[in-house]
């Protein structure tokens, strides 16, 4: 999926490139199993001495493209462990295994934990240890309003379907591991069954910018909980969420997985994640690199040393959106099974590393973008306009948003600008043709510091467009919608648009239910 197809400038070399270099995995080479039994060097390939460094480096770098995700799921469990109570820290909600907690108000600027935060929701967080307990997940009543649960595995693929979008009823839900065989008490409107041990679950609830709506929003959110099913009494309780109070920063790796660290958790990454079909050979080769460098410290430094070599020669590059997917006009970029990966490895890699916990495809389609119509980086210092012709707002039953991030993929520190808009916006000003241009300005330019209801603000330096789909239409799940080219200023037209003011959550594709 990613390999030629990549967007990229001028001057860098291809993906493909890298990754032939790299990991043969990533070309369809196959890599000599490695023993599962310690031993010699030489013994270990079959083969003679000479092989073995060789045949050592590979597999760690395959291992760390397969497993870069999982480790990160498995970092955030280990963050999670710690947790005292429900509470908010690094400006995101957490609670202790096997609950969840809920923010009250779009997420903080300045966030990095996770990169590439939504500001049109409420958040919610949580991490399951269902080998531990099934766990109670609650579904309020939010009337009309769009709200998604995602329930993701320790792959980071989705495995459930709640949310309005899908028709999900109010009520109690059980989330199960691979191997529960017990029976569901009384009260429970349904079950739903995580392939993997540990899973996370990420509510997000839908707000406007009309008066009074996050109000009501955080009211129905109340009722959005998770805890272990012994504390289940038969029907669903309710949380004050406003009253979560700040805790210490749980994270040490905030820009993602520590390459150090990686070759420790491999052996619990195995333990804990089985193999999907076909992935028995893989695995093979996995536990034999375990095996082997455990036996030897120089092979150990010899893994670790490619490991390393991964993170700086493959990783590292698909944190960058022109290297992440399938290449769209106009310099945007995309992926087609986003939360659905299943062997494609570096897409979930990609994905992972560049704006993890991704919904499920049809439940969201994302655009991503790190240039402009002429292939140049976007850059802070410039102005850009990105048009909508008429008819072809973005297609999205549920709603659409456009956001800007900085090079961290965060949302800038400047909590007075507005750096996303979209469906949630009810002031947007379309031109008389039905066209909708939004402009991405400097902080400093007046136009922007006048908050004019169709102006977002640039971060400083280079940054990247975030487009959101949520409940996409079939043309855009199809293709057949692709977003529009963001211009720079000096190809701008110089004739003023001719505007007038309508309801942001009417008309084209952002029509919301």
């Amino acid at each position: 999926m990613l390999a030629s197809r990549l967007a990229r400038p001028a001057g860098r070399p291809s993906l493909a490139t890298l990754i032939a270099a790299a990991l043969s995995v990533a070309t369809g080479a196959p890599l000599a199993p490695l023993s599962t039994t310690p031993a010699r060097a030489e013994s270990i390939v079959g083969g003679a001495a000479p092989a073995q460094p060789a045949a050592i480096r590979a597999v760690a770098r395959e291992a760390y493209v397969w497993g870069w995700p999982m480790a990160y799921v498995h970092q955030c469990r280990a963050r999670v462990a710690l947790v005292p109570a429900a509470g908010k820290s690094g400006g995101l909600p957490v609670a202790p295994l096997n609950e969840l907690a809920m923010l009250t108000d779009q997420i903080a600027p300045r966030t990095t934990v996770v990169p590439c935060p939504n500001r049109d929701v409420l958040y919610g967080f949580g991490v399951f240890d269902l080998a531990a307990t099934p766990v109670v997940v609650q579904v309020p009543d939010f009337a009309e309003r769009f709200w998604l649960y995602q329930l993701g595995d320790q792959r980071t693929d989705g495995f459930a379907a709640l949310g309005s979008m899908h028709g999900t009823r109010p009520g109690c839900y059980l989330v199960v591991g691979p191997g529960w065989a017990g029976a569901a008490p009384p009260g429970i409107a349904g079950v739903v069954r995580s392939p993997t041990r540990h899973a996370y679950c990420i509510p997000r609830v839908f707000f406007t910018a009309a008066e009074g709506d996050r109000a009501a929003a955080v009211a129905a959110a109340a009722g959005v909980m998770a805890y272990p099913l012994a504390e289940f009494t038969g029907g669903p309780r309710h949380r004050d969420w406003s009253k979560l109070r700040w805790l210490p920063s749980l994270s040490r790796d905030a820009g993602g997985v520590a390459p150090e660290r990686f070759l420790e958790i491999l052996p619990t990454l195995l333990d804990d994640v089985p193999p999907l079909p076909g992935e028995e050979p893989l695995y093979a080769r996995l536990r034999g690199l375990v095996a082997a460098i455990s036996a030897d410290p120089a092979l150990a430094a010899m893994a670790t040393t490619a490991v390393h070599e991964a993170e700086r020669e493959i990783v590292a590059p698909l944190f960058e959106f022109r290297n992440v997917g399938i290449r769209l006009p106009a310099g945007w970029t995309t992926v087609v099974n986003g939360a659905a990966f299943g062997t494609d490895y570096l897409t979930r890699t990609a994905v992972a590393r560049s704006n993890v916990f991704v919904n499920r495809h049809h439940e969201t389609k994302y655009y991503y973008l790190d240039v402009d119509a002429t292939g140049h980086r976007l850059d802070g210092r410039q102005r850009y306009a990105i048009t909508f012709p008429p008819g072809r707002l973005p297609p999205a039953a549920g709603f659409w948003s456009l956001t800007a991030y900085d090079a961290r993929h965060a949302l800038p520190a400047d909590s007075t600008a507005r750096h996303a808009i979209g469906s949630r916006d009810t002031a947007l000003e379309f031109a008389a043709d039905g066209s909708l241009t939004i402009l991405v300005e400097p902080a400093g330019s007046a136009s922007a510091a006048s908050a004019a209801p169709n102006r977002i603000t640039a971060p400083e330096g280079p940054f990247s467009l975030y487009l959101r789909l949520y409940a996409p239409e079939e043309i855009a799940l199809q293709g057949g919608w692709t977003p529009p080219s963001v211009v720079p200023s000096h190809t701008l037209a110089s004739r003023a648009p001719s505007w007038r003011r309508v309801d942001g959550r009417r008309g084209g594709g952002g029509r919301l239910r």
